[in-house]
Protein backbone atom coordinates (compact mmCIF):
# COMPACT_ATOMS: atom_id res chain seq x y z
CA UNK A 1 0.00 0.00 0.00
CA UNK A 2 2.54 2.12 0.76
CA UNK A 3 4.39 2.08 -2.39
CA UNK A 4 1.01 2.39 -4.39
CA UNK A 5 0.64 5.62 -2.64
CA UNK A 6 4.44 6.87 -3.22
CA UNK A 7 3.91 6.14 -6.77
CA UNK A 8 0.60 8.38 -6.75
CA UNK A 9 2.27 10.95 -5.26
CA UNK A 10 4.99 10.87 -7.64
CA UNK A 11 2.53 11.36 -10.49
CA UNK A 12 0.84 14.38 -8.93
CA UNK A 13 4.37 15.80 -8.59
CA UNK A 14 5.15 14.93 -12.29
CA UNK A 15 2.05 16.28 -13.31
CA UNK A 16 2.10 19.48 -11.20
CA UNK A 17 5.84 20.71 -13.16
CA UNK A 18 6.25 19.80 -16.90
CA UNK A 19 9.33 19.15 -18.70
CA UNK A 20 10.27 20.75 -21.73
CA UNK A 21 8.79 18.72 -24.69
CA UNK A 22 7.66 16.36 -22.55
CA UNK A 23 4.78 14.35 -24.47
CA UNK A 24 3.84 11.54 -22.48
CA UNK A 25 3.27 10.59 -18.45
CA UNK A 26 6.20 8.18 -18.48
CA UNK A 27 8.39 11.18 -19.16
CA UNK A 28 7.00 13.35 -16.59
CA UNK A 29 7.25 11.03 -13.76
CA UNK A 30 11.41 10.09 -15.13
CA UNK A 31 11.82 14.36 -15.25
CA UNK A 32 10.68 14.23 -11.48
CA UNK A 33 13.06 11.33 -10.77
CA UNK A 34 15.68 13.14 -12.22
CA UNK A 35 15.12 16.37 -10.10
CA UNK A 36 14.84 13.97 -7.78
CA UNK A 37 18.40 12.91 -8.04
CA UNK A 38 19.46 15.97 -8.61
CA UNK A 39 18.69 17.15 -5.68
CA UNK A 40 20.34 14.22 -4.10
CA UNK A 41 23.42 14.66 -5.89
CA UNK A 42 26.55 13.62 -3.51
CA UNK A 43 28.26 16.99 -6.04
CA UNK A 44 26.13 19.41 -4.31
CA UNK A 45 27.19 18.61 -0.43
CA UNK A 46 29.93 18.97 1.35
CA UNK A 47 31.88 15.67 2.99
CA UNK A 48 29.51 14.64 6.06
CA UNK A 49 31.35 11.06 6.47
CA UNK A 50 29.86 9.15 3.31
CA UNK A 51 32.73 7.75 2.33
CA UNK A 52 35.67 5.78 4.72
CA UNK A 53 37.02 7.87 7.15
CA UNK A 54 40.45 6.55 6.65
CA UNK A 55 39.85 8.00 2.73
CA UNK A 56 39.13 11.84 3.54
CA UNK A 57 41.79 14.30 3.26
CA UNK A 58 42.31 17.87 4.01
CA UNK A 59 43.58 20.05 1.45
CA UNK A 60 47.45 21.05 1.85
CA UNK A 61 46.12 24.88 0.57
CA UNK A 62 42.57 25.81 0.77
CA UNK A 63 40.86 28.09 -1.72
CA UNK A 64 43.77 29.36 -3.66
CA UNK A 65 42.43 32.12 -5.74
CA UNK A 66 42.04 32.31 -9.56
CA UNK A 67 40.30 35.15 -10.04
CA UNK A 68 38.74 37.45 -7.81
CA UNK A 69 34.97 36.31 -7.36
CA UNK A 70 35.01 34.53 -4.18
CA UNK A 71 33.98 31.25 -5.83
CA UNK A 72 36.78 31.13 -8.16
CA UNK A 73 38.73 29.53 -5.81
CA UNK A 74 40.55 26.09 -5.71
CA UNK A 75 41.51 23.57 -3.31
CA UNK A 76 44.91 21.77 -3.46
CA UNK A 77 46.11 18.36 -1.81
CA UNK A 78 49.75 17.21 -1.93
CA UNK A 79 51.26 13.76 -1.04
CA UNK A 80 52.36 13.30 2.59
CA UNK A 81 56.01 13.47 1.60
CA UNK A 82 55.66 16.87 -0.21
CA UNK A 83 56.05 20.54 1.31
CA UNK A 84 55.04 23.35 -0.53
CA UNK A 85 58.36 25.26 -1.17
CA UNK A 86 59.73 27.75 -3.42
CA UNK A 87 62.24 25.06 -4.68
CA UNK A 88 60.08 21.87 -4.67
CA UNK A 89 60.65 21.06 -7.76
CA UNK A 90 64.18 20.03 -7.37
CA UNK A 91 62.25 17.53 -5.47
CA UNK A 92 59.45 16.48 -6.87
CA UNK A 93 57.88 16.22 -11.15
CA UNK A 94 54.77 15.28 -10.33
CA UNK A 95 51.38 14.63 -12.47
CA UNK A 96 48.71 16.00 -11.07
CA UNK A 97 45.21 15.71 -11.69
CA UNK A 98 42.52 19.07 -11.87
CA UNK A 99 39.47 17.91 -10.80
CA UNK A 100 35.91 19.93 -11.46
CA UNK A 101 32.65 18.96 -9.44
CA UNK A 102 29.30 18.50 -11.04
CA UNK A 103 25.53 20.07 -9.67
CA UNK A 104 23.58 20.89 -12.93
CA UNK A 105 26.16 24.19 -13.46
CA UNK A 106 24.08 25.81 -10.66
CA UNK A 107 24.97 23.93 -7.55
CA UNK A 108 28.39 21.69 -6.21
CA UNK A 109 31.27 22.27 -3.79
CA UNK A 110 34.66 21.42 -4.41
CA UNK A 111 34.68 19.91 -1.35
CA UNK A 112 32.08 17.41 -1.84
CA UNK A 113 33.58 14.13 -0.45
CA UNK A 114 32.06 12.30 -3.49
CA UNK A 115 34.01 14.61 -5.51
CA UNK A 116 37.54 14.65 -3.53
CA UNK A 117 37.94 11.38 -1.03
CA UNK A 118 38.38 8.45 -3.09
CA UNK A 119 40.29 10.24 -6.09
CA UNK A 120 42.43 11.79 -3.91
CA UNK A 121 43.11 9.16 -2.07
CA UNK A 122 44.07 6.91 -4.49
CA UNK A 123 46.10 9.58 -6.62
CA UNK A 124 48.08 10.81 -3.77
CA UNK A 125 49.29 7.59 -3.02
CA UNK A 126 50.81 7.15 -6.35
CA UNK A 127 52.19 10.78 -6.18
CA UNK A 128 50.02 12.94 -7.78
CA UNK A 129 48.87 16.79 -6.51
CA UNK A 130 44.88 16.75 -6.53
CA UNK A 131 43.49 19.90 -7.18
CA UNK A 132 39.57 20.69 -6.74
CA UNK A 133 38.36 23.81 -8.47
CA UNK A 134 34.86 25.48 -7.70
CA UNK A 135 34.07 28.14 -10.16
CA UNK A 136 30.85 30.55 -11.16
CA UNK A 137 27.88 28.90 -11.03
CA UNK A 138 23.91 29.59 -13.03
CA UNK A 139 22.41 32.28 -13.01
CA UNK A 140 25.41 34.10 -12.41
CA UNK A 141 27.82 32.76 -15.06
CA UNK A 142 26.39 30.55 -17.87
CA UNK A 143 28.23 27.40 -18.67
CA UNK A 144 30.82 29.38 -21.45
CA UNK A 145 31.55 31.28 -18.84
CA UNK A 146 31.77 28.33 -16.75
CA UNK A 147 34.37 26.82 -19.23
CA UNK A 148 36.53 29.92 -19.50
CA UNK A 149 36.88 29.65 -15.38
CA UNK A 150 38.16 26.12 -15.89
CA UNK A 151 40.68 27.42 -18.04
CA UNK A 152 41.69 29.77 -15.84
CA UNK A 153 42.21 27.59 -12.63
CA UNK A 154 44.25 25.04 -15.22
CA UNK A 155 46.27 28.66 -16.34
CA UNK A 156 46.86 29.71 -12.81
CA UNK A 157 47.68 26.05 -11.30
CA UNK A 158 49.81 25.61 -13.77
CA UNK A 159 51.74 28.61 -12.84
CA UNK A 160 51.63 27.73 -9.03
CA UNK A 161 52.96 23.66 -9.82
CA UNK A 162 56.69 24.63 -8.75
CA UNK A 163 55.90 25.38 -5.61
CA UNK A 164 53.67 22.34 -5.59
CA UNK A 165 56.73 20.01 -6.68
CA UNK A 166 54.11 19.53 -9.81
CA UNK A 167 54.78 19.66 -13.37
CA UNK A 168 52.99 22.04 -15.34
CA UNK A 169 53.13 20.25 -18.68
CA UNK A 170 51.25 16.82 -16.50
CA UNK A 171 48.35 17.78 -16.19
CA UNK A 172 45.20 15.96 -16.32
CA UNK A 173 41.94 17.39 -16.08
CA UNK A 174 39.12 15.45 -14.49
CA UNK A 175 35.19 16.46 -14.11
CA UNK A 176 31.99 14.89 -13.54
CA UNK A 177 28.25 15.05 -14.64
CA UNK A 178 28.01 19.32 -15.87
CA UNK A 179 31.71 19.41 -14.51
CA UNK A 180 32.46 16.56 -16.99
CA UNK A 181 30.76 19.07 -19.41
CA UNK A 182 33.11 21.76 -18.79
CA UNK A 183 36.06 20.30 -19.08
CA UNK A 184 35.00 18.38 -21.89
CA UNK A 185 34.68 21.87 -23.26
CA UNK A 186 38.10 23.11 -22.41
CA UNK A 187 39.41 20.13 -23.96
CA UNK A 188 37.69 21.00 -27.20
CA UNK A 189 38.32 24.38 -27.46
CA UNK A 190 41.76 26.26 -27.84
CA UNK A 191 40.47 29.55 -28.04
CA UNK A 192 39.27 29.48 -24.51
CA UNK A 193 42.79 27.66 -23.67
CA UNK A 194 44.60 30.35 -25.18
CA UNK A 195 42.66 33.40 -23.65
CA UNK A 196 42.90 32.28 -20.00
CA UNK A 197 46.82 31.56 -20.74
CA UNK A 198 46.85 27.97 -19.86
CA UNK A 199 49.83 25.42 -21.46
CA UNK A 200 49.10 22.13 -22.82
CA UNK A 201 48.03 19.68 -20.76
CA UNK A 202 48.33 15.59 -21.39
CA UNK A 203 44.39 15.11 -21.80
CA UNK A 204 41.07 14.77 -20.10
CA UNK A 205 38.59 12.22 -18.26
CA UNK A 206 35.07 13.27 -18.64
CA UNK A 207 32.78 11.28 -15.94
CA UNK A 208 29.30 10.55 -17.02
CA UNK A 209 28.14 13.45 -19.24
CA UNK A 210 24.89 14.18 -20.90
CA UNK A 211 25.91 17.37 -22.41
CA UNK A 212 28.33 16.56 -24.73
CA UNK A 213 26.89 17.71 -27.98
CA UNK A 214 24.50 20.40 -26.54
CA UNK A 215 22.40 20.96 -29.77
CA UNK A 216 20.73 17.31 -30.32
CA UNK A 217 19.90 17.53 -26.61
CA UNK A 218 18.31 20.95 -26.91
CA UNK A 219 16.31 20.08 -30.24
CA UNK A 220 14.62 16.79 -28.52
CA UNK A 221 12.90 16.28 -25.66
CA UNK A 222 14.85 17.30 -22.45
CA UNK A 223 15.27 17.92 -18.54
CA UNK A 224 14.10 21.61 -17.87
CA UNK A 225 17.77 22.08 -16.14
CA UNK A 226 19.07 22.21 -19.44
CA UNK A 227 16.96 25.09 -20.58
CA UNK A 228 18.47 27.56 -17.78
CA UNK A 229 21.94 26.30 -18.37
CA UNK A 230 21.44 26.70 -22.35
CA UNK A 231 18.51 28.72 -23.36
CA UNK A 232 17.07 28.57 -26.60
CA UNK A 233 19.71 29.63 -29.15
CA UNK A 234 21.26 27.33 -31.45
CA UNK A 235 24.31 29.19 -31.85
CA UNK A 236 24.84 29.38 -27.77
CA UNK A 237 24.14 25.38 -28.06
CA UNK A 238 27.07 24.93 -30.78
CA UNK A 239 29.49 26.79 -28.73
CA UNK A 240 28.93 24.88 -25.92
CA UNK A 241 28.84 21.36 -27.48
CA UNK A 242 32.38 19.51 -26.68
CA UNK A 243 31.41 17.47 -29.77
CA UNK A 244 31.36 20.43 -32.21
CA UNK A 245 34.14 22.49 -31.14
CA UNK A 246 36.73 19.39 -30.71
CA UNK A 247 39.78 20.15 -33.44
CA UNK A 248 41.77 17.93 -34.91
CA UNK A 249 44.46 19.49 -32.28
CA UNK A 250 42.51 18.21 -29.58
CA UNK A 251 44.07 15.91 -26.62
CA UNK A 252 43.21 12.27 -26.09
CA UNK A 253 40.06 12.40 -23.89
CA UNK A 254 38.48 9.63 -22.44
CA UNK A 255 34.58 9.71 -21.85
CA UNK A 256 32.98 7.72 -18.86
CA UNK A 257 29.29 6.88 -19.47
CA UNK A 258 26.57 4.97 -17.58
CA UNK A 259 25.30 2.42 -19.40
CA UNK A 260 22.10 2.83 -16.76
CA UNK A 261 21.10 6.01 -18.30
CA UNK A 262 19.30 6.76 -21.71
CA UNK A 263 21.67 8.84 -23.48
CA UNK A 264 24.88 9.79 -21.56
CA UNK A 265 26.63 6.60 -23.77
CA UNK A 266 25.10 7.47 -27.08
CA UNK A 267 26.52 10.97 -26.60
CA UNK A 268 30.04 9.73 -26.01
CA UNK A 269 29.73 7.77 -28.89
CA UNK A 270 28.83 10.64 -31.20
CA UNK A 271 31.70 12.34 -29.75
CA UNK A 272 34.01 9.68 -30.17
CA UNK A 273 32.83 9.08 -33.71
CA UNK A 274 33.52 12.75 -34.24
CA UNK A 275 36.74 12.25 -32.78
CA UNK A 276 37.11 9.82 -35.68
CA UNK A 277 36.56 12.11 -38.24
CA UNK A 278 39.10 13.97 -36.97
CA UNK A 279 41.79 11.89 -35.97
CA UNK A 280 41.71 12.93 -32.08
CA UNK A 281 42.15 9.56 -29.72
CA UNK A 282 38.33 9.57 -28.06
CA UNK A 283 38.04 6.34 -26.18
CA UNK A 284 34.27 5.78 -24.07
CA UNK A 285 34.49 3.57 -20.90
CA UNK A 286 31.08 2.17 -20.40
CA UNK A 287 30.42 1.26 -16.88
CA UNK A 288 26.92 -0.34 -14.98
CA UNK A 289 27.12 1.98 -12.69
CA UNK A 290 24.83 4.80 -11.73
CA UNK A 291 25.79 8.17 -12.44
CA UNK A 292 26.31 8.63 -8.84
CA UNK A 293 28.35 5.55 -8.18
CA UNK A 294 30.54 6.63 -11.42
CA UNK A 295 32.22 9.98 -9.36
CA UNK A 296 32.02 7.98 -5.71
CA UNK A 297 33.81 4.89 -7.07
CA UNK A 298 36.80 6.28 -8.96
CA UNK A 299 39.11 5.65 -7.21
CA UNK A 300 38.26 2.15 -5.08
CA UNK A 301 39.77 -0.61 -6.31
CA UNK A 302 38.47 -2.15 -9.33
CA UNK A 303 38.76 -2.65 -12.88
CA UNK A 304 37.27 0.68 -13.19
CA UNK A 305 40.09 2.78 -11.36
CA UNK A 306 42.00 0.78 -13.28
CA UNK A 307 40.87 1.16 -16.49
CA UNK A 308 40.80 5.15 -15.64
CA UNK A 309 44.49 4.64 -14.71
CA UNK A 310 45.46 3.11 -17.84
CA UNK A 311 44.25 5.39 -19.76
CA UNK A 312 45.93 7.98 -17.43
CA UNK A 313 49.26 6.33 -17.98
CA UNK A 314 49.07 5.96 -21.60
CA UNK A 315 49.17 9.64 -21.78
CA UNK A 316 52.70 9.24 -20.89
CA UNK A 317 52.59 10.84 -17.38
CA UNK A 318 55.35 9.51 -14.94
CA UNK A 319 54.64 6.28 -13.51
CA UNK A 320 55.01 6.01 -9.58
CA UNK A 321 55.23 2.88 -7.86
CA UNK A 322 51.87 1.33 -5.87
CA UNK A 323 51.99 2.40 -2.27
Amino acid sequence: MRLIVSSICLAALACATLPSNAGTFLDRIKERLHERQVAQDPDLTAPEGTVDAATQRQPTERDVPYGNDPLQRMDVYLPDAFQPTANATAAHKAPVILMVHGGGWRRGDKSASSVVDNKAAHWLARGYVFISVNYRLLPQANPLEQARDVALALAAAQAKAPSWGADPTQFILMGHSSGAHLVALVHASPELVAEAGARPWLGTVALDSAAVDVSPVMEGQHFRLYDAAFGTDPAFWRSTSPAQQLTAAAKPILLVCSTRRDDSCEQADGMASRGGQLGVRVEVLRQDLSHREINQQLGLPGAYTEAVDAFIQSLKAPTFPKP
